[in-house]
């Protein structure tokens, strides 16, 4: 049996993105799928900020219905959800993960970064430095492993990293401590 969205396929409107999920199963297991996860992302944030979850949803939604404008719009709605649900997964560590996971960089404690490693699909991280979070997702890499963020980005080789906190910030040398 065909999966189905989470939504009524009968409201979707022509040349919709809801109609492009209505009529394909892999994308209506996704949109399940993410409501599962944002159901559960909900209840975790019911003593935090659900009015903000609500909002940023109503702005995924958006940016989803903008895949239209892609040159390939059912690969960026796939990819959106992905995204999406490993976001969710990670914020409100709805999956397993490893961490913390403690970084001194450049000899300051000032620069000392703790991430925390998600089995997300795509595999995703969130560092903290300071008073700063930062969400990252796992790019392809010729060698390590490279996450990137908004404006962050952790490429590590072993035991050591190399970590770009901030547009136009100089990449900092960074050591995993014990």
């Amino acid at each position: 049996m065909a999966q189905s969205p989470s939504f009524d396929c009968t409201e979707a409107t022509s040349r919709s993105i809801e109609e492009m999920i209505c009529k394909n199963s892999d994308l209506a297991a996704l949109d399940r799928n993410l409501a599962d996860v944002y159901a559960a992302a909900s209840q975790k944030a019911l003593n935090e900020r659900p009015p903000l979850l609500k909002a940023e949803q109503r702005g995924w939604i958006k940016g989803r219905n903008d895949c239209w404008k892609s040159e390939a719009p059912r690969q960026c709605v796939e990819s959106s959800y992905r995204y999406r649900i490993a976001e969710l997964q990670a914020r409100y560590r709805l999956v397993d993960g490893n961490g913390p996971i403690t970084y001194s960089c450049d000899g300051d404690s000032r620069n000392e970064v703790v991430a925390f490693f998600f089995e997300t699909d795509p595999p995703t991280l969130i560092a903290e430095r300071g008073d700063q979070v930062s969400l990252m997702f796992m790019e392809k890499s010729a060698s390590g492993s490279r996450y990137q963020g908004r404006n962050e980005s952790l490429w590590e080789h072993g035991r050591e990293a190399a970590i770009v906190w901030g547009f136009g910030s100089k990449a900092m040398r960074c050591k995993r401590t014990p």
